[in-house]
């Protein structure tokens, strides 16, 4: 089949600056890609004789993550640039694996431009709970309480950002501010060594802790055999981000036997359909993410994190009691989905934050709007 494909790089500051252990964030930058079928279906069409009616269109985002150890957006726009105007769909499947967000982006906007998107329809599951993303250092204090009146139960907190025992003593004051039954999710960025990591799980033990996210960095040196003892030693559950940077990282995780959460970018996965069944296979803790994308991504995120969602709740009839339990458990973890408004231009935003999610949102989300705003 044959394609009309088309792509826009982006770079777009951002509302308020995101402070982590990587650094401060002031812009994001990506490439939204375009994909369309003509009437005259395989082949292109004649200009003067065969005006061209669309018979599908589709959109997709390479959200890349350089420092989170994706392609570079010079790497992805350089391969969108080889493709050409009209290319066969066996030219897409060929793009190199390195190319993780661009596989991504081109695959989420081939389904929809096939018409293949109800795949992900979360059919019977109306909403998913939402964590409320929180600032680095004392700032986080300034909005618990506003973000607590709203109806979230489920904060994540920057830390690894300050120096440790500052980041400690704030600690309490967050925990403390929570609302009652309220969980908190810490996330490093894989700022610490060993025994930082242990000094916070030592404090965590006691505290409303849902667990703790990525606490060493994915490429130190012995990390995978560090973050598996950590998991395995300590009562906190651990949660794996930069360490799953791709769909090969996903199923070396699960062959490892990883006993913790997996946080599921799905804007990094070239693979999102190999990756999600693995997931499912293995009946693995999972909590779907955002990379910062724009609305074009975040749709096509979402609707993955749905899907994955209403699998769960019909689990596989062999399954034991044991089994349908952990699975039903990942479903209920809020997404890491309270992310905007993000952009200072709200065009690009997805669905405003709010303790829930529904389909009909992520549904709602005018795609076209966003190409056009870059145009």
């Amino acid at each position: 089949m044959r394609f009309r494909f088309q792509f826009r790089r982006y770079r777009l500051p951002l509302r308020v600056a995101v402070r982590t252990a990587h650094g401060v964030w002031t812009e994001r930058e990506g490439v939204i890609v375009r994909l369309e079928i003509p009437e005259t279906g395989n082949r292109k069409p004649e200009p003067e004789s065969e005006p061209e009616q669309l018979r599908g269109v589709g959109y997709g985002e390479a959200a890349v993550l350089p420092w989170f150890g994706t392609e570079t957006v010079d790497e992805a726009v350089a391969a969108c640039g080889k493709l050409g105007e009209w290319i066969e769909e066996e030219k897409l499947a060929a793009l190199p694996r390195r190319l993780g967000c661009l596989r991504h982006a081109i695959g989420a906007a081939l389904a929809e431009v096939k018409r293949e998107h109800h795949e992900w329809a979360g059919e019977g599951v109306k909403a998913l709970g939402v964590a409320a993303l929180l600032p680095a250092g004392r700032a986080a204090m300034e909005q618990i309480a506003a973000k607590a009146e709203s109806g979230f139960r489920v904060f994540k907190w920057k830390v690894g950002v300050g120096d440790l025992a500052d980041e400690l003593a704030i600690f309490d004051d967050v925990c403390a501010a929570l609302p009652s039954g309220g969980k908190l999710r810490l996330d490093a960025n894989g700022a610490w060594d060993r025994r930082k990591t242990e000094r916070w799980l030592e404090r965590c033990a006691e505290r409303p802790v849902e667990f703790v996210e990525q606490p060493v960095a994915a490429d130190a040196r012995g990390a995978d055999g560090l973050l598996l003892g950590l998991a395995q030693d300590w009562p906190t559950p651990l949660a794996l981000d930069e360490s799953l940077v791709g769909d090969g990282d996903v199923e070396r995780w699960i062959g490892a036997g990883w006993p913790g959460i997996f946080v599921v970018k799905p804007s990094l996965l070239g693979d999102v359909t190999g990756a999600i069944a693995m997931l499912a296979k293995a009946r693995a803790d999972v909590v779907f993410s955002s990379a910062l994308e724009t609305a074009i991504g975040a749709r096509a995120a979402l609707r993955v994190a749905f899907a994955f969602a209403a699998r769960a709740q019909t689990p596989d009839k062999g399954e034991g009691e044991r089994d349908k339990e952990s699975t039903r458990a990942s479903s209920r973890r809020a997404l890491g989905f309270g992310v905007w408004p993000l952009f200072a231009d709200a065009r690009y935003d997805g669905p405003a934050a709010a303790p829930f999610v529904r389909w009909e949102d992520v549904e709602r989300i005018d795609v076209e709007a966003v190409w056009n705003a870059l145009s």
